[in-house]
């Protein structure tokens, strides 16, 4: 989440801002991976899980997205609140819709957190605890997510889960490098050990504990069963075991702020699981490629908020300008 840092106004943010291009380098390394498996594999798979998706699939997509959503936001809410920042269910939702499709469609897959941050932050004239919120909030489900995953292979067995294992371990690992290059500034521990006692209210009550790995459950669970329904609109034949562990694979990688709308590390994550499992890597690919549609068409309310929000902007100028005419 330093993006959000990066976008935050000089005075207000604890750390030098991130060089514009890096959102670019990160999407380029998303379509190099992209690029690479079209090489070996050919588009025959991507074809087929582009064909895969039908209006049933579509719906259901539509409704786990929603639920996703409501979920995130509500998590959002809990923890804005707790900044002391007002938030209402209405604006949080239609915030979150927005920041999913521009993450989607935008390079770098924070862009529309970033945007999400700063929008709730002028509102209230407090971009910086706004920016807090939405960090708080996206590290918090991040994490949730991961101990889901640990919890999720562990239950199902280490024996035949080498993937989701390795998956995991490069996760935690890259975390942990990402974290150790970051402490080594004395200028950075100083802003982290700042960020984290202001951050640590926001996380003090157990009933707030509790309702943010609530929410972020339901979001993990919606991504899962999304790839799981894309998997049965593929034509893919595996255990539940096999579709499960390939699944929490997919949207591990999905979450890495690489590419553009998870496009490339989702791939390749299904791809390594499906065939280490014995599937084959294209069926992964197909099941992916659905999944990554789906993913896309069900946010588009997202493009729907965006529209209606500049038509508003737009109402509201013009008739600015009318009463300065009068």
């Amino acid at each position: 989440m330093a993006a959000v840092n990066a976008a935050i106004p000089q005075s207000t943010r604890p750390a030098r801002a991130a060089p514009r291009w890096q959102p670019w380098a990160r999407a380029a390394v998303g379509v190099g991976i992209l690029g690479a498996i079209v090489a070996v594999t050919g588009a025959e798979p991507f074809l087929r899980g582009i064909a895969s998706v039908s209006p049933p699939v579509i719906a259901a997509a539509l409704l786990l997205a929603a639920a996703a959503t409501a979920a995130a936001a509500w998590r959002w809410r809990v923890l804005a609140g707790r900044l002391g920042l007002r938030l209402g269910w209405r604006q949080s939702v239609a915030a979150y819709y927005r920041s999913q499709f521009l993450n989607t469609v935008l390079p770098g897959g924070v862009v529309g957190d970033v945007e999400r941050a700063i929008s709730h932050g002028r509102s209230l004239d407090r971009v910086a605890q706004a920016a807090r919120a939405v960090v708080a909030e996206r590290t918090a489900g991040q994490a949730v997510q991961l101990v889901l995953a640990v919890v999720v292979v562990a239950a199902i067995g280490f024996s035949a889960d080498a993937p989701a294992i390795a998956l995991l371990l490069t996760a935690l690992g890259a975390v942990a490098v990402g974290a150790g290059i970051a402490m080594a500034n004395g200028r950075a521990r100083r802003a982290v050990a700042r960020e984290l006692a202001i951050l640590r209210e926001a996380f003090r009550t157990a009933r707030t504990v509790l309702a943010v790995v609530a929410a972020s459950v339901v979001v993990v669970t919606a991504h899962v069963v999304t790839f799981v329904v894309a998997c049965a609109a593929a034509g893919v034949v595996a255990s539940a075991e096999q579709v499960t562990l390939a699944a929490i694979a997919a949207v591990l990688a999905s979450s890495l702020p690489i590419g553009i709308g998870g496009w490339g590390p989702r791939e390749g994550a299904a791809a390594w699981a499906f065939g280490a499992a014995g599937l084959g890597a294209a069926a992964g690919i197909t099941a992916a490629t659905a999944y990554g549609v789906l993913v896309m068409i069900a946010l588009t309310p997202g493009a729907l908020v965006i529209a209606v929000s500049l038509l508003r902007r737009r109402h509201a100028s013009t008739d600015a300008g009318r009463r300065a005419a009068t």
